[in-house]
């Protein structure tokens, strides 16, 4: 492969061994998951906020996140998820999983680029369990990092709760090639909640890839849904989310 670093495979056993570990919803956490050169290219070019087409429509629960996922064919970005989405690849990630005949979605809905400025947040959620035009169920998300010099004072770590329990079973910095995969059903709360304190000229930087399947387990089964927000932060977030409402009713007045 041309991006994805040959120790991915030669740890694959390691890693199988690791999700399996992990309750009461599955992940992993790898770093240096891509070649360093090919990391480095990455974040070379990389584009910022305002340059392309990015969505950064804001929500009550999402603000100042920033979208994109379409590439010039034969563009880094372009081949990049070509190998996140190619056969290679699912082959790994089904031994590692489990979730066999994983679909990847070649539009990208909801996934490419993601970039996030100062204050931004993403609540507590779990994801929309049906595709919304295919109609294949969600099984799986993979996030690759690309922030050097991240700080844990700037925020912005990825959480996964469990909410029957009422507490955090991850707290993931979106470090410089870190990797984090984990299962998307009924019970894999997961967000960014906190605001980013980057400073000004510095943004969170991720790809993401989502894969699907014609079907899953009988107990995974829910009626088709979008995504479900909790709060997580009491107070704080009742009031956060005021705010990032009266922002987003006055981006669509303005419209």
């Amino acid at each position: 492969m041309e991006f994805i670093d040959v120790k991915f495979r030669e740890r694959i056993d390691e890693f199988k061994e690791q999700w399996n570990s992990k309750k009461p919803f599955r992940f992993l956490v790898v770093d240096n998951f891509l070649i360093p050169t090919k990391a480095e290219e990455i974040l070379k070019n990389y584009p910022a906020v305002d340059q392309g087409e990015w969505d950064g429509t804001t929500y009550i629960n999402q603000k100042s996140k920033f979208q994109q996922r379409e590439f010039a064919q034969g563009s880094i970005f372009s081949k990049i998820f070509e190998e996140l989405n190619g056969k290679e690849f699912l082959k790994d990630i089904e031994y590692i999983t489990g979730i066999e005949n994983l679909i990847p979605d070649e539009k990208l809905f909801g996934g490419g680029l993601h970039q996030s400025r100062t204050g931004a947040f993403l609540d507590v959620h779990v994801d929309y369990n049906i595709h919304p035009e295919t109609k294949l169920h969600r099984r799986l998300n993979i996030l690759i990092y690309m922030n050097k010099e991240w700080k844990d004072e700037y925020e912005g770590h990825l959480q996964l709760w469990d909410m029957k329990q009422k507490k955090m079973i991850g707290n993931i910095a979106p470090i410089f090639n870190r990797m984090a995969m984990f299962e998307t059903n009924e019970i894999s709360f997961h967000g960014h909640p906190i605001p980013l304190k980057t400073p000004r000229n510095m943004t969170r930087k991720s790809i993401a890839a989502y894969y699907y399947s014609q079907s899953r387990p009988g107990n995974e089964i829910a009626s088709e849904h979008n995504t479900i927000y909790i709060n997580t932060e009491g107070i704080k977030g009742k009031t956060k989310n005021i705010f990032s409402g009266l922002k987003a009713l006055a981006e669509r007045l303005s419209r």
